[in-house]
This record gives structure tokens, sequence and C-alpha cells, in this order.
């Protein structure tokens, strides 16, 4: 299944896209957004698959906003702008289609998000065997593996995590919490909704925050006295 959000300062634009995305079996929806920064607190909230884009928006254009999302989703541009395409297409977007497009060409954009899944299949993280000692992480188009450690943190972002290594950074469309199934209980501790850290590579503990090299780890309040446990 594919969650969807649109984002469009025009009603009838959510109106046609959605009434396009119903008609389709393996599409989601989730909210309609009328700016950037609607859609940049749904992203926050909800895990998003695919956004339908307007460019030309109030308060910030629809290429402004695709490049302040350090992980995007899928993106599939709907516009009435044909010269922005070939930026469009610079930014990694699944689909550049001109208002107003029919049906047939709307299906052949969502195809393309399926094609590119399939190309990218690869076992999710949690269904990947563990090597001891070592963890394959799917990260662009790749499987690399990584010594536990080596890992100093793993930090949630949006729709991914961010495995911090002593020789790398290393993105993953995953969840925390299979990230987390997956280490050594005695070694790795969840400090905050976002952030798991190694005990090994902790550098110092101060007030609600844990040092590990040039990293600052926040602590939250339902984690902090299972940390002292964690540690003693």
């Amino acid at each position: 299944m594919i969650n969807y959000i649109i984002v469009d300062d025009e009603h009838i634009a959510h109106d046609i896209i959605k009434g396009y995305c119903d008609a389709l079996p393996n599409l989601s929806f989730v909210q309609h957004c009328y700016d950037a920064i609607e859609a940049m607190e749904c992203l926050r909230k909800h895990k998003i698959d695919l956004i339908f884009l307007d460019l030309n928006m109030p308060k910030l254009k629809g290429f402004e906003f695709l490049k302040t999302l350090k992980y995007p989703p899928n993106i599939i541009v709907t516009t009435a702008y044909q010269e922005y395409a070939i930026e469009g297409y610079e930014l990694n977007i699944v689909d550049y289609l001109l208002k107003p497009f029919s049906f047939e060409r709307f299906i052949k954009a969502i195809n393309k998000i399926e094609t590119k899944n399939k190309i990218e299949d690869f076992p999710p993280i949690s269904n990947i065997k563990k090597e001891e000692e070592s963890l394959f992480l799917r990260s662009n188009k790749k499987l690399i593996q990584v010594k536990t450690e080596d890992i100093l943190f793993i930090e949630a972002t949006g729709n991914y995590i961010k495995v911090v290594t002593t020789k790398a950074e290393i993105q993953v469309r995953e969840k925390i919490s299979d990230m987390l199934s997956l280490l050594p209980t005695d070694e790795f501790f969840q400090t905050h909704k976002s952030f798991i850290i190694a005990k090994k590579h902790i550098n110092e503990i101060e007030g609600n925050r844990i040092l590990i090299q040039d990293y600052i780890i926040p602590i939250g309040k339902v984690y902090k006295n299972n940390l002292k446990a964690f540690l003693e």
C-alpha cells in the first residue's frame, strides 16, 4: 500500500487527484495539504510514501519545499508549468504531470513507482539474516555490512533511520523499533523515541543529554530511569 498526500493550493486539483487515487486499490490517502508548511507537519507525524506536489504555491514553492526534505518520499509533480520539468528530474522526482492530465497518464506515473519499488526490492531489515557481530543495512539499492561494535548511535529521521558509525552515516528506510530488535540488548539502549545509543561509545552524561564523540544525544523523560538501570 502506498500512503500519499496531496500538496496543492487549489481545491479542484485535490478533488481530481483524490478521485483518480480512489479508483486504484494500492493507494491510501493520508491528508490534504494546501501549502508546504502543512505538508512538513504531516511528514513529521505520518509515514508518507508519495507526495503529489504542485509547484506554484504560497509561502514556499514546490521545489523549494522539496529541497528542504533530507529524505523525500516519492514525488509526482502536478503543475500547469512545463518549463520546470528538467529541474524536477534533477531532483529525482518520479514523474511530471502537466495539468490537466488524463487518468491514463496518471496511472503511468503510479506504475513508475511500482517499478521503482521492485528494482529496490531487497528484504526489509527485520528479515535480513544477522551475521555474528554485524548487520546488513539496505541503503541506496545496496546492502552494506556494518559491525555492531562500530555503531555510535541510531537516529530516526522521518521515514528513515540514520545509522552513525565510527566510519560513516548510513540512511535506511526502516523503523527505529525494528533496528533496536536486531541489536544486542546489553550493548544498546533507546534513550529517546528517536535515538538508540551504544553503551561503549558514551563519553559522558550530563543532565538530559549524552555525549558521544562530537554528537549530543537527548535523553527522553520516559527513558531516564531505565537508562540508569542499564548503566549499572
